[in-house]
């Protein structure tokens, strides 16, 4: 509840913080005239900021930051690692991979994010691919065919920076592979609206089962739970989450990996209570971060740059504490 609490004072603030500040009841009105009959007080140049550049910005790091922090929850509970993050399995590079393509076509923003979520499902459903294939622990063996997949699409982005124009492109893709949304559309939010809310639904509903899957495949046979099938759905509902944030967002680190530690501090390991939180916590963290990013300097601070600068140190804390984490 708190969580939720906090998440609707820190967007309630986001919609009026910027370089033109909106004053609340201007920015309240603006959102009722969209429903109810409100005669217009506010200036016309204020209504296209709101709507066209704020709005749009704010929706979409709600929604990434919902979306990272509950694959990462999701991937460290199905792999049994606290130290799993969202692109474990590939859909990052994957997606910097065709997005670095993209601009190299000269495509326009919204055919870069399409090309950044169709290359990011791609490289994911390859990993299962090549693991189906493979002999060994099932949990082990996708594991490091998503480490070998991703160095090989990181060297395929290391090319595509090599042969790009370098007054043009290579800044282009250095910085999508940042992380910003300065670019946010609301075209952006209706591409990733769909599968973003699909996965996460998925995710919520089988929250319960996460805790099963924690337990190791014997468990879960015993419980009459089939450990792999259940596997395989939270891997792709994961999956497609991971992949629309990247899409939009860029290369947006720590926060699938961090958050789910901070939410276990809060309300412990049970998944029930584990997940929910961390939509609402990454939420609430990545609109944070934007927020400092378009504000404490002159020139915008891609949100890749902050989040390490947050994540990093935090995690090494964890990680030299005396408990496990």
């Amino acid at each position: 509840m708190a969580l939720a609490v906090i998440l609707v004072v820190i967007t309630s603030v986001s919609l009026m913080l910027g370089k033109f500040p909106i004053e609340p009841h201007e920015a309240i009105c603006m959102l009722l005239g969209q429903v109810f009959p409100i005669d217009q007080f506010w200036t016309n140049q204020q209504q296209t900021l709101f709507f066209n550049v704020r709005l749009p910005r704010i929706l979409l790091a709600l929604m990434v930051g919902c979306c990272l922090a509950a694959a990462g929850a999701a991937f460290q509970g199905t792999f049994q690692n606290p130290l799993v993050s969202p692109d474990i399995l590939g859909a990052s590079q994957g997606a910097a991979l065709g997005a670095a393509i993209a601009i190299l076509l000269g495509a326009s923003a919204f055919a870069t994010s399409l090309f950044a979520f169709c290359f990011a499902i791609a490289t994911v459903f390859l990993v299962l691919l090549i693991s189906s294939r493979a002999k060994g622990n099932r949990i082990l063996v996708v594991v490091l065919a998503g480490v070998m997949v991703s160095s090989l699409f990181q060297a395929g982005v290391s090319f595509t920076k090599l042969i790009a124009d370098p007054t043009d492109q290579l800044p282009a893709i250095t910085y999508w592979l940042m992380g910003s949304l300065t670019s946010a559309k609301m075209s952006d939010v209706t591409l990733v609206a769909a599968p973003m809310i699909i996965g996460c639904v998925v995710l919520f509903a089988m929250r319960w089962r996460i805790n099963i899957l924690t337990m190791g495949d014997d468990e879960a046979a015993t419980m009459g739970v089939n450990a792999k099938r259940m596997r395989v759905v939270v891997l792709l509902a994961a999956t497609l989450v991971t992949a629309s944030s990247v899409a939009v967002s860029g290369m947006v680190g720590w926060v699938g990996l961090v958050i789910p530690h901070l939410c276990r501090m809060l309300v412990g390991c049970d998944y029930r209570k584990l997940l929910p939180a961390s939509m609402l916590m990454g939420a609430s963290f990545l609109l944070l971060v934007d927020d400092i990013a378009r504000l404490v300097a002159t020139s915008e601070i891609p949100i890749g740059i902050l989040t390490a600068f947050v994540g990093a140190p935090f995690f090494l804390y964890l990680i030299t504490r005396e408990r496990k984490i």
